[in-house]
C-alpha cells in the first residue's frame, strides 16, 4: 500500500491556503498502479451479489466505473443538479461554508438492489452521507462506501453508518 500512497503527490495551499490537496491524479496516469488498486477494490466485492455501483461526481466516476467493469454490473451516475437527463432525486447537504446539491435518476435501481457507492477521497463524509440518502431513498440496500483513500484525521468515517465505510488507502 505504501507503494500507492506514494504515488499520491501532496499540493499544500490547494484549493486554499493551509489545505494540503491530495492529487490522485499521479495515481490514475500510471497504468500499472490505477490497475492494482482497481483490483485491490474490486476483491472486496467478488462473490457477492452486487447489483450497481455508483460513481460520485466527478473523480467517483473513474472508481465507480473501473469497478462495476471488474464486477460485471452496471454503473450509476450521482452528479451535481441539472446534468442527469430525466426525472431526478435531489439531496441539498451541508458544507463547511455553505450548501451543495447532488441528483440521481429516480429509477436508478430496482427495488433491493444491491450496491456499492464509490468515490476517490472519504474527507468529510459530508458528500457521501448525501449519497447513501439517495440511494437508500430509492430503495436500494447499500453494501458498503469504497473509496481509493481517506483522510483519517477529518473523522468522515463518522458520520456514515459502521461497517459500511472501506478505504484502501489512509493518510
Amino acid at each position: 500500500m505504501e507503494e500507492l500512497k506514494n504515488i499520491i503527490r501532496d499540493i499544500p495551499d490547494f484549493p486554499k491556503k493551509g489545505i494540503v490537496f491530495k492529487d490522485i491524479t499521479t495515481l490514475l496516469a500510471d497504468g500499472r498502479s490505477f490497475h492494482r488498486m482497481v483490483d485491490l477494490i474490486a476483491h472486496r466485492y467478488l462473490g457477492q451479489k452486487i447489483d450497481q455501483v455508483v460513481g460520485v461526481e466527478a473523480r467517483g466516476f473513474i472508481l465507480g466505473s473501473a469497478l462495476a467493469y471488474k464486477l460485471g454490473t452496471g454503473v450509476t451516475l450521482v452528479r451535481k443538479p441539472g446534468k442527469l437527463p430525466y426525472k431526478t432525486r435531489r439531496k441539498t447537504y451541508e458544507l463547511e461554508y455553505g450548501t451543495d446539491t447532488l441528483e440521481i435518476h429516480e429509477d436508478a435501481f430496482k427495488p433491493g438492489a444491491r450496491v456499492i457507492i464509490a468515490d476517490d477521497l472519504l474527507a468529510t463524509g459530508g458528500t457521501m452521507a448525501a449519497v447513501l440518502d439517495l440511494v437508500e431513498d430509492l430503495g436500494a440496500e447499500v453494501v458498503e462506501c469504497a473509496f481509493m483513500a481517506e483522510l483519517e484525521f477529518l473523522e468522515g468515517r463518522k458520520r456514515l453508518p459502521e461497517g459500511k465505510v472501506y478505504s484502501l488507502l489512509q493518510f
